[in-house]
């Protein structure tokens, strides 16, 4: 694993669970977890997506 990919994480769909997106952040300065509202392409709408475990 390269210094890249160890900040790698995914978002997933709250509402069908599905992984849609993968994001980079500071582990460091970041310690919540992030949060923000995409389109689901399989929900078809704006939804929340939450960081989850590799």
């Amino acid at each position: 694993m390269t210094k890249i990919q160890d900040n790698l994480i995914k978002l997933q769909c709250k509402e069908c669970k599905r992984v849609n997106y993968w994001t980079r952040k500071n582990k460091k300065k970041v310690e919540k977890k992030l949060e923000a509202k995409k389109h689901c392409e399989w929900c078809r709408k704006h939804t929340l997506h939450k960081e989850t475990k590799k």
